[in-house]
């Protein structure tokens, strides 16, 4: 019995060594994430396929590259690893108090609008709270990561998860006074080309109602946040989530631009996996998450 066991460890671990080659494509790769050497590695793996009895991996001299077989043992690594981490997740949250970590990813222009905000007030209730945040546009797989919570802008949330509506929204045009009174407005879509317009790099394609239009500003950032402060130097004219200026939009320190246009209108999704025992802390902060947009 003790054999079997410790032959049964062994194939888990040479199964986990080889999804992360696989998850490189690189043995070299793969031995530095896991701080062992390749050489080890490559044992490992030439025991797994000799166990098996089929090649997993094309070996060349520049790279590595998955056969059939080893792309199905990858796809039920994936699986497993899933399984595991939910299985992790519910063990965690047994008579669980409200307390301990939240990790969320977000984009940061809903960090910086709301996000923070959310996190300060449900702390002052729950302290003993820390939140983990990431924030970017990177759309994590909560299945197979260790983020709890996804707040996500989409049109089709994923229907493998459980998604809460939190508000729509829709993008706008806006420029400062100061911005305006020397450049003028924009009247139409093509008057944009004549304008310093400051865009994202994930987003140089502004589109409108009934067309889109390709834009190079003379400055491209990956972080909304940073060009609206830009703009709101006078620097030129944004496209962007309207939640994300319509303070200054109201304080009239930014002004919409082309309001005869129809923008295109998204959701804010909170997103999060469907957990049997879901612990105290995240269902609290779900349901605090939700009624603070309702209220």
């Amino acid at each position: 019995m003790l054999i079997y066991m410790l032959r049964e460890h062994k194939k888990f671990e040479r199964l986990f060594l080889f999804n992360e080659v696989a998850k490189h494509l690189s043995f070299s790769k793969a031995a530095l994430a896991l701080g062992i050497s390749r050489g080890y590695l490559s044992e490992q793996i030439k025991a797994l396929e000799k166990e098996y009895q089929r090649a997993l991996l094309i070996r060349t001299t520049r790279s590595v590259k998955l056969t059939p077989q080893g792309k199905h043992v990858l796809s039920c690594m994936g699986n497993i690893k899933s399984t595991l981490l939910e299985l992790e997740r519910t063990l965690a949250h047994e008579h669980e108090a409200i307390a301990g970590n939240i990790r969320i990813t977000a984009p940061s222009q809903f960090t910086n609008r709301y996000l923070l905000t959310i996190c300060e007030q449900f702390n002052q209730e729950y302290p003993d709270v820390k939140f983990n945040i990431d924030c970017s546009y990177t759309p994590h797989n909560l299945i197979q990561s260790n983020y709890d919570i996804a707040f996500r802008s989409t049109l089709n949330p994923p229907q493998n998860m459980i998604a809460k509506k939190l508000f729509s929204y829709k993008q706008v045009c806006c420029a400062s006074p100061s911005y305006i009174a020397k450049n003028g407005e924009p009247n139409d879509v093509e008057d944009l080309l004549k304008h310093s317009c400051l865009t994202s790099t994930q987003f140089s394609l502004w589109h409108f109602s009934d067309r889109a239009i390709e834009l190079e500003g003379k400055l491209s950032i990956n972080d909304n946040h940073m060009l609206k402060n830009l703009a709101l130097q006078g620097q030129g004219i944004i496209y962007t989530p309207e939640y994300l200026v319509d303070l200054e939009i109201n304080a009239h320190t930014l002004k919409p631009l082309l309001t005869q246009l129809q923008y295109p209108q998204s959701d804010v999704y909170l997103i999060h996996p469907q957990l049997i025992n879901e612990s105290a802390r995240i269902s609290h902060f779900i349901k605090f998450t939700t009624n603070w947009f309702r209220n």
